[in-house]
């Protein structure tokens, strides 16, 4: 399926904002047997004084740019073409029991490496309530990759989909506590369950293609920015992704921006400046399916 993707970032601050240096996460990703990109462009209004592209450690493509003067508003715009290829059903791997052996004979510090995805991360510490949770779960001599779907299912029918339960910041322990959250708060959780039944597991970013209801046009804007989760399922099975929001394995309508460990290393913009007074934000995302 190939699809146009448009995205608009857009930020405005209340008195003007000076020593900007930002760092956006936004370009999408050629990824073998995945997704293949034909175009993507990323156009910073204002123009920065400084702006480089580069590659940083998980592979993913990052623009770092910075503001001399002072400004009062950062917009992001990103135009992409991307074939997303149809994967092939996944899942099983290793058998769960022989998991940590597996992740013995790793030798792979790379990118791709597993082992960056097992012990805890900036926003997903170890968490004994979610570890038990993913324990209960399991049944005996499940593989990773099935033990992995198991406990998403099991996390998607027990957490409530709300975006006023939770901000950016909000812990995956108290949105686990709440059993409410957005798409972030399910990857972080999930994540944490996984990495504590000794499975290696990552936070992804992107875009989801949404479907309207029967009859009803797509409107424009409508679509936004989505989280889903990776886990290792073995030296065989590598990668899968999983989408524990929706209960689903990422699939053709799934668009990957970026990966690495948790939220913290693929937020679409970080980065410092001077301010006095607050500022506010707004996305409109657009995925529109060419066929």
């Amino acid at each position: 399926m190939r699809y146009d993707i448009r995205l608009t970032l857009a930020f405005l601050y209340a008195s003007p904002a000076s020593n900007s240096r930002q760092v956006a996460c936004l370009l999408p990703p050629d990824l073998p047997g995945i997704q293949r990109v034909e175009h993507a462009a990323l156009a910073i209004e204002p123009p920065p004084d400084e702006r480089s592209e580069r590659a940083d450690f998980f592979a993913n493509r990052v623009t770092a740019f910075a503001h001399y003067d002072p400004l009062r508003r950062i917009e992001m715009r990103l135009t992409a073409r991307i074939d997303r290829l149809e994967p092939a059903a996944q899942a099983s791997g290793t058998a769960l029991a022989g998991l940590a052996e597996a992740l013995g004979q790793v030798r792979d510090l790379g990118p791709a490496s597993p082992l960056h995805c097992l012990a805890p991360s900036f926003r997903v510490p170890l968490s004994e309530p979610m570890t038990r949770f993913a324990r209960r779960v399991l049944v005996p001599g499940v593989s990773a990759g099935d033990a992995a779907l198991a406990v998403g299912q099991a996390l998607h029918r027990r957490m409530r989909f709300d975006a006023e339960a939770t901000t950016v910041d909000t812990p995956a322990s108290e949105a686990f506590e709440r059993r409410s959250g957005v798409c972030q708060d399910f990857s972080h959780i999930l994540i944490a369950c996984l990495r504590g039944l000794g499975i290696p597991a990552g936070y992804v970013s992107g875009f989801l293609r949404t479907q309207p209801p029967p009859g009803m046009p797509r409107l424009e804007g409508a679509d936004a920015m989505h989280a889903w989760v990776r886990f290792w399922t073995g030296p065989e099975g590598g990668w899968v992704g999983y989408d524990p929001t929706n209960d689903c394995l990422a699939g053709a309508n799934h668009i990957t921006v970026a990966h690495g460990r948790d939220y913290s290393d693929v937020s679409p913009i970080k980065g410092s400046f001077r301010i006095a007074g607050g500022q506010t934000s707004r996305q409109s995302v657009d995925v529109i399916p060419l066929g």
